[in-house]
């Protein structure tokens, strides 16, 4: 299929956290449109970019490094959402909401690493 990544939970999860950051992101004062909220909206999209790219890719290697790079990205969503909360401009339960959703797609993109790393394994036996 043209588009597997579609068919992959983590991808929909990750895109679903697209769509909830840019309307958390609504709240944020003007003055954050080109500072934090801009560097938010890149890291979460990065999220379900790199797993589409990585699916995309016909090396299992090539695959695991573009999940590698969402990961990452998922972590500095993270980071910045907390750095968000630190400045005022969200509160605990949005911080704990979003925190939870993206435990979620951190265990889901881990699972997914892993099946690809024993797939790798069984390929080069």
């Amino acid at each position: 299929e043209d588009f597997y990544y579609r068919k992959l939970d983590v991808y929909g999860k990750a895109l679903n956290e697209v769509k909830a950051e840019y309307l958390l992101l609504n709240s944020f004062p003007e003055e954050e449109k080109y500072g934090l909220a801009n560097q938010l909206k890149r890291a979460v999209v990065s999220v379900p970019s790199n797993i589409a790219e990585g699916m995309g890719r016909f090396s299992i290697k090539e695959r695991l490094h573009f999940l590698d790079i969402a990961y990452g990205s998922l972590m500095e969503t993270m980071c910045q959402l907390e750095i968000a909360h630190t400045l005022g401009y969200i509160d605990d339960t949005d911080l704990h909401t979003h925190e939870n959703s993206f435990r979620d797609v951190s265990r889901m993109l881990i699972g997914l690493k892993r099946s690809l790393e024993e797939k790798q394994k069984l390929k080069n036996n």
